[in-house]
């Protein structure tokens, strides 16, 4: 909506702060949620003007790989995707990034600003009714892109290798320059007519401007290469022209490659960056490059709102050049407080909380209500939020299953049930193939079923939840929601499951707050929850006797070891070593051995862990590089870095064969030579099997989670959340 109104604060201002809050009232470091009042939380939730545009908050959702594009076009999962954070309250949409010109198709499903006019024009048109600025992501991979779509040459200011995919890209001549600037002027000029408030530019992570800014990349001798910033001062100039004076103009800027000996520094961008002040409406400080894709939107390993230095730096730069140029603070910035902080101690003027709203779209409007405790936390995790890659993967979280998937309809409440007997889980009404475009839509986040209050629907009934993991958490919260009297029974003493022993290891602390959040959610839903009670077969008929709807949850468990255990070498399950090291520490352990034929979290956690507290440890995996799944998230090297300077022995290509005797015999998947290291302990993280025995002896009853198969938190929440259908 674009108007000016005097009780909107102007970003060009001088750093305003409320009257009624001062910034030593404010220490985010100490805030709970449940100690958060709407006036903590009145300067990201307040209103702000981006030229002359009146965003309804501060809260930016920044542009993000999604692969819900039709083709190379945004589809209506986009439209749904966007719409359901608008309706949450979220001042400014930047979407996804669209190649402007047909020599970058850096994935499969990369959108090209050619073929997204439509799609533009329907994410305004669903966003208006909340008054959601949209912005169009503009941008170029150059070297970062892969040639296998278009099967074209990649566009670099040099011509030289990308680190990652080692192709040689072609050093771009001034015609192709020219294009390039066109691409960019074009494609800002249909997102206005679109509808569209503005486009930000990508000079980011995978961005040929960015490539151009640096000395790692740009060796290149001609006016571009004497002056770094030249193509990016004509990209911003040609866009404004296209656009006219009344767009919102927008840039995303690396400004530290952590590549000092060659890369762009904090130095150089605070240089930069007053020059081009003068076209822009706002700067976006981000961080990382081809060295350091995952610095860009690290995990949970990395602490949140890590770009606050950086950030305060640029904008101190603006200032003192006489700039007033709004900043936006990123870097996995995912709670209220600290977004608040950064606005009220003036480290930025606006806040990107992008993966924040992936785990609850509703953020903002919770926050201005005052139920800051009801947001849905992050974990940080990125198992479903990375999804730039050959599997196509559907952007979604852990904990908001239904991130990604915004666009297929609702199912009838009754009318459909999960699978019974031998079949592999839950039903999942609705839901399409990845990557298809809907015909339905479900209704905004804002008036979703599972979003506040509880909904009537079918007659309330009583439930059962035997589980309370991440499936039976939410399934209880679920049927809650929906009206039923629902209680849940955990054997162990405190709810969590397997995900409360995942959130000890580094990096997944985050997964206890999901944890807590459902705790907190159930209280308030007034769920009868016992801890330390076993279920057996004879609760179950006595459960189903009185007409109580029951669900089984029961969760996973070891696998028998996959190699051979004789005496003098203690063999632990991971869970149960886990619960140890929790309780007793590794007092008395001097050597270890982590089996890790499964490669993903659990074992390099279990590793670090070891090694901090003094234990020499080797960890023994099959695979070329240890935790070879963490690819996914953007951890593989990273991890494997902590384990080197941890002193963990890493033995690749190697399969654990036998232990006993005080030893773990070993042996090459190449060659099956064999060898025999010293260890007191094994820590086996191999497979997990269903925990089953309740529905084996009573299959007739629902299940979900990980008692159908050991997989990730997110399709245990949604098998748990999809089973209220069948109440």
């Amino acid at each position: 909506m674009r108007c000016r109104s005097p009780a909107t604060e102007d970003l060009t201002a001088e750093d305003p702060t409320p009257d009624d809050l001062k910034p030593d009232d404010l220490k985010p470091d100490d805030l709970k949620p449940d100690d958060l009042k709407p006036d903590d939380l009145a300067p990201l939730t307040g209103p702000a003007l981006l030229r002359g545009w009146v965003a309804p908050s501060r809260v930016v959702f920044g542009p993000i790989e999604t692969n819900l594009g039709a083709g190379r076009a945004l589809s209506d999962r986009h439209t749904a995707f966007y719409a359901s954070r608008a309706a949450g309250g979220v001042g400014v949409i930047v979407t996804e990034i669209a190649s402007v010109h047909e020599s970058d198709w850096p994935y499969e499903r990369a959108p090209l600003a050619a073929s997204c006019a439509q799609g533009w024009a329907a994410v305004v048109a669903a966003c208006r009714r909340y008054r959601t600025l949209v912005l169009a992501g503009l941008g170029h991979a150059g070297g970062q892109g892969v040639s296998a779509y278009h099967q074209r040459v990649l566009w670099a200011p040099s011509g030289m290798a990308d680190v990652v995919t080692r192709e040689v890209a072609h050093a771009v001549e001034q015609p192709e320059i020219d294009e390039l600037v066109a691409g960019f002027a074009v494609a800002a000029s249909m997102a206005v007519r679109a509808g569209c408030a503005g486009v930000e530019l990508n000079a980011g992570q995978h961005s040929l401007l960015r490539q151009f800014l640096s000395g790692l990349t740009n060796r290149r001798a001609d006016g571009y290469g004497e002056d770094r910033g030249r193509l990016l001062r004509e990209v911003l100039a040609a866009v404004r022209a296209a656009m006219g004076p009344a767009a919102v103009l927008g840039l995303r800027l690396c400004a530290d490659e952590l590549a000092p000996w060659g890369g762009i520094t904090p130095a150089e961008a605070a240089a930069l960056v007053p020059s081009l002040a003068p076209l822009l409406d706002y700067l976006v400080p981000v961080r990382g490059c081809a060295l350091s894709e995952s610095a860009t939107r690290p995990d949970g390993h990395t602490e949140p709102g890590f770009n606050r230095a950086l950030c305060a730096g640029m904008r101190a730069a603006l200032r003192g050049s006489g700039s007033a140029v709004p900043v936006v603070l990123q870097g996995s910035v995912v709670d209220p407080a600290m977004a608040a902080s950064a606005l009220v101690h003036r480290t930025a003027e606006l806040v990107e909380m992008t993966r924040a709203q992936l785990a609850d779209p509703r953020l903002v409007s919770l926050a201005r209500a005052g139920l800051a405790e009801r947001i849905r936390p992050a974990t940080l995790s990125n198992q479903h939020s990375r999804v730039r890659g050959p599997e196509n993967l559907i952007i979604s979280d852990e904990g908001e299953p239904d991130t990604g998937y915004e666009a297929r309809p609702l199912p009838r409440p009754g009318g459909s049930q999960p699978r019974r007997g031998p079949s592999p889980g839950l039903s999942s009404p609705g839901r399409s193939l990845p990557g298809r475009s809907l015909p339905g839509r479900s209704l905004p986040v804002a008036g979703a079923p599972w979003a506040g209050a509880p909904v009537a629907g079918a007659p309330p009934r009583g439930v059962l939840v035997v589980g309370g993991g991440p499936a039976g958490l939410e399934a209880a919260r679920a049927a809650a929601l929906r009206g039923h009297r629902v209680r849940l029974v955990e054997r162990a003493d405190r709810l969590g499951g397997a995900a409360r022993l995942a959130a000890a290891l580094p990096g997944r602390a985050r997964f206890g707050l999901l944890l807590d959040w459902w705790e907190r959610e159930l209280t308030r839903l007034r769920v009868d929850v016992r801890t330390g009670v076993e279920v057996g077969v004879g609760e179950l008929d006595a459960a189903v006797g009185e007409g109580l709807q029951v669900l089984l949850c029961t969760g996973s468990r070891p696998a028998p070891p996959a190699f051979a255990v004789d005496t003098g070498v203690e063999v632990v399950p991971a869970a149960e070593f886990q619960r140890r090291l929790m309780l007793d520490g590794a007092a008395g352990l001097a050597r270890a051995v982590v089996h890790d034929p499964v490669g993903d979290w659990t074992g390099v956690g279990i590793a670090e862990q070891l090694a901090a507290a003094g234990v020499d440890c080797a960890l023994v995996t099959p695979d070329p590089v240890a935790g070879v799944q963490l690819s996914r998230t953007g951890d593989l090297a990273d991890a494997n870095a902590r384990l080197q300077r941890a002193g963990v022995a890493r033995e690749l290509y190697t399969a654990l064969y036998s232990v006993g005797d005080g030893a773990a015999t070993l042996a090459d998947v190449h060659t099956g030579e064999r060898r025999r290291i010293r260890c007191d302990v094994v820590v086996d993280c191999g497979q997990r099997l269903p925990d089953d025995t309740l529905w084996l002896a009573r299959p007739e009853l629902a299940r979900a989670g990980d008692c159908v198969a050991p997989r990730t938190v997110r399709e245990a929440v949604l098998e748990g959340r999809e089973w209220r259908w069948s109440l």
